[in-house]
């Protein structure tokens, strides 16, 4: 008897694991908080990787859906100091391997990929209970409640699903962004759409930085990152989107007006996203019936692999348990034992990367990795 998969979260893992379960005949019910795929925007642009996104992609079944989606020379990059000059500049011709898409049509296609039914919105998780014998019984905030066989948290960074397989919580790392978008760039923000480019903009500095990306129709959309307390982001009224611009503004009085205006000229109110991670060692003891993928599993510093991650946990559960549709525990295993040192390596390289971005020798430490990748590439 096949054993019916239960998901929490429809994000792009959860997504990945209930399509490609369901092309192997596999029930699979996704349970998410939201009240619909359309209840809010689901972020920008993301760059999909051969090797790990593409490879769930494929295996879901949705290449030709994907390769419709691709903003065509999205992979385009630069390097700036904080004055604006280009230190490094690299176009996108075609052949990177890793283009962009947005969050929000990478989800669709995924979403309209499924059975009708398959996802239940708006079924936000309240608890999770182990009854024994690989079950547990979910409760809802709206008080109804399933009882699962094999269950799949694919709740993100504060999964409802973890602490059933662990005691580790985020941790703030010491960075947050503040996130802006600039709309019809190319006549309103001249001076920002040049400084950022046709791709990817990354101006770091020692504890700050200014990275955008323009994404189609026009639109930039913009990190503000800065190194500093919680109690520091806590004392900031983002509900005044005003005084919150003047107060970040603050933090880049020197640098070139063309980059600061992705920070005062943005065209929605500036919003904060604290970075938190997990142990980059995170892992746990096999428990009966359940398992964990994407950030509920690996939350690292964004790096362009969260995403990319959690479809590639997704594709990589569903076929372990697609090749032990009669023992669950087989199956998790098999997926946990690759999943683990994979994600612990990538987390590693997340942390890494925010050293470069943000540390002592930035800006000058990206601009030897990108130029050190380029020439690996061309060899």
């Amino acid at each position: 008897m096949i054993t019916p998969v239960t998901i929490v979260g429809a994000g792009l893992g959860g997504l990945v694991l209930a399509r490609v379960l369901h092309l192997q005949g596999i029930p699979a019910t996704i349970y998410e908080a939201e009240p619909s795929a359309e209840a809010r925007t689901q972020g920008g642009q993301l760059d999909i990787h051969e090797h790990d996104g593409q490879a769930a992609l494929a295996a879901a079944g949705l290449m030709d859906e994907f390769r419709a989606i691709i903003h065509e020379g999205g992979e385009a990059s630069r390097v700036l100091d904080r004055h604006g000059r280009v230190l490094l500049e690299e176009p996108d011709d075609g052949t990177g391997g890793r283009p962009e898409v947005l969050r929000g049509d990478l989800r669709r296609i995924l979403v309209d990929s499924l059975p009708p039914g398959t996802i239940r919105w708006g079924k936000k998780l309240n608890s999770v209970a182990a009854l024994g014998d690989g079950q547990h019984a979910l409760t809802f905030t709206d008080d109804s409640t399933v009882t699962s066989d094999l269950l799949v948290g694919a709740d993100g960074a504060w999964s409802k699903v973890r602490p059933l397989l662990s005691r580790e919580e985020p941790e703030y790392v010491g960075t947050a962004f503040v996130e802006t978008y600039l709309y019809d760039a190319n006549v309103r923000h001249a001076a920002a759409a040049e400084a950022v480019g046709a791709g990817g903009m990354f101006a770091p500095a020692p504890g700050q930085g200014i990275f955008a990306h323009r994404e189609a129709g026009d639109i930039l959309h913009a990190y503000i990152a800065l190194s500093r307390p919680a109690a520091w982001f806590s004392a900031i009224d983002f509900g005044d989107a005003a005084a919150a611009t003047t107060k970040i503004a603050a933090e880049f009085e020197e640098w070139a007006p063309a980059l600061t205006a992705l920070i005062t000229d943005g065209d929605t109110p500036p919003v904060l996203r604290m970075l938190h991670i997990l142990p980059p060692e995170h892992q746990w003891d096999r428990i009966p019936g359940v398992t964990l993928l994407g950030d509920a599993a690996h939350l690292a510093p964004p790096a362009g692999e969260g995403a990319n991650l959690a479809m590639l946990d997704g594709a990589e559960l569903a076929a372990a348990i697609a090749a032990h549709p009669d023992n669950s525990e087989a199956a998790l295993a098999a997926y946990e034992t690759p999943m683990f040192p994979r994600s612990q390596s990538a987390a590693a390289d997340a942390h890494q990367m925010l050293t470069l971005l943000l540390g002592e020798r930035a800006p000058f430490g990206l601009v030897d990795f990108f130029t050190s990748a380029l020439q690996g590439n061309r060899e």
